[in-house]
């Protein structure tokens, strides 16, 4: 573990500009989703479920805009893109806070729709601001800032919502996210290495769609067709990261609705905010630590440990061994996150990122909307002790068929390696030859070559 790795990231001018004006988006994102909460509970004297309903909506519509705002920022760019969104987030945030229910839920989904995708941009600049070796420390930091805008954020909504107008508060909030989102658009920044068809054989990727170059990468020999991709980028190695980034925020938002039910158990509810606030520091340490570490792993390793550290806050007896229990599941929050972000990015060519990323923003969503009933169904069945263990177990689950799938895929690998050395070598000489030792030597995430994981 180097900590010193991070010192020539922090010194990209583009990395820093980008892992700060992250923070002061998100800060008032979380904030606002926690005043629109208390807005629909206390100004509308509506219920919790009925809140949970625009948040459902909101969420929702965000789910369903990332690979659309993704496509739009691959092809028509950033200003084009933002633009637009941030008329209607205008529109839709200063008309939300005066009108009643039903309004509400619909100008929440508007709004989610035309959502600026911060997330996208900021990581595909983060990803083209610093070379390959960098990359997962850089998107460690990236991760890291996020924790601190989580826990931040909602602090800073209940302060503002306490002597304010609900209204008044979700107003500001939501308004200077798209200040933020503007300040985005003013600066522009570019968000590939490279234009043109050809921008995706950036950092050793091969364009999507080209089947002879793709067949030599894969070892498959001259003239076999490249696997089927749907949208041009998504193989099946590409869906299992995102099947990890799911069962990830699966198991996040269980574990979130299981600590609010374990401490109301333990009579304790005073207790929920700061042992969110640990878990979230746990997640932040990790993430640094993960950052440092002189080598990646792979998604479903992260994905494993993640569920595993999860299941054993199930044996807590007393909110103090809850609370280190806890934290301890928080340390593989943050890495988990990152990895599926860096195996993306060096699996899909360049010129696809923001739609890979809008994928991959709408999976993490999908998985947080799964893992809250999930895990309250669990504790309703079974007390709050099932959510932990369920949530736990199904990540597992997932989990150990990602590396059976890995490592068959890399036993197919070695096998197809041998004939395709042997049939290349008169055909295209030494070049074939270095190909298939490079899948042989593939490390712990299938079809990235040893020499690139260990930094």
């Amino acid at each position: 573990m180097d900590l010193g790795a991070y010192r020539p990231v922090l010194a990209n001018r583009d990395t820093r500009s980008a892992l700060l004006l992250g923070f002061l988006i998100r800060v008032p994102m979380w904030a606002g989703g926690v005043i629109l909460t208390l807005h629909v509970v206390t100004t509308l004297g509506r219920s919790y479920g009925e809140a949970g309903l625009v948040t459902a909506a909101s969420t929702l519509a965000v789910a369903v805009s990332g690979p659309w705002r993704g496509r739009l920022l691959d092809r028509i760019g950033l200003r084009r893109t933002v633009g637009p969104s941030l008329v209607v987030q205008v529109v839709c945030w200063s008309v939300a806070p005066w009108v009643g229910y039903a309004p509400l839920v619909a100008v929440a989904a508007l709004a989610g729709l035309f959502v600026v995708p911060t997330f996208s941009i900021l990581r595909q600049v983060i990803i083209r601001s610093v070379p390959p070796e960098q990359r997962r420390t850089a998107l460690s930091l990236d991760s890291s800032a996020t924790e601190l805008s989580f826990m931040a954020g909602p602090a800073i909504g209940v302060w503002l919502a306490t002597p304010w107008h609900t209204g008044w508060a979700l107003l500001v909030c939501e308004l200077a996210s798209v200040a933020a989102g503007f300040v985005l658009w003013l600066v522009n920044p570019p968000l590939t290495a490279g234009t043109g068809a050809e921008a995706g054989a950036t950092d050793g990727e091969e364009p999507a769609g080209d089947p002879d170059r793709s067949a030599d990468r894969t070892g498959a020999g001259a003239g076999a067709r490249a696997p089927r991709a749907f949208r041009g980028f998504i193989t099946v190695p590409v869906a299992a990261v995102y099947l990890a980034a799911a069962c990830s925020t699966l198991v996040l938002s269980g574990t979130d609705v299981s600590i609010v039910a374990a401490l109301r158990s333990f009579g304790d509810t005073g207790a929920i905010g700061w042992v969110l606030a640990l878990w979230g520091a746990g997640s932040l340490v990790g993430g640094l630590l993960y950052g440092a570490w002189h080598r990646s792993f792979s998604v479903f390793w992260l994905l494993a440990g993640l569920a595993a550290t999860t299941v054993p806050v199930a044996l807590a007896v007393g909110v103090p061994s809850f609370a280190v229990l806890v934290t301890i599941s928080g340390l593989l929050c943050a890495p988990t996150i990152t990895a599926t972000v860096e195996q993306l990015s060096r699996q899909v060519p360049e010129r696809f990122r923001g739609e890979m990323m809008g994928w991959h923003g709408s999976a993490m969503t999908a998985g947080s909307a799964i893992g809250a009933p999930v895990a309250g169904f669990a504790i309703d069945h079974g007390g709050w002790s099932r959510g932990f263990v369920v949530v736990g177990g199904l990540g597992l689950l997932v989990a150990l068929g990602g590396m059976l799938a890995s490592a068959t895929s890399r036993r197919a690998g070695r096998r197809a390696s041998v004939p395709a050395a042997v049939g290349a070598a008169g055909a295209v000489g030494a070049a074939g030859a270095v190909g298939a030792v490079g899948e042989v030597g593939a490390d712990s995430e299938s079809g990235l070559p040893a020499a690139s994981m260990d930094h």
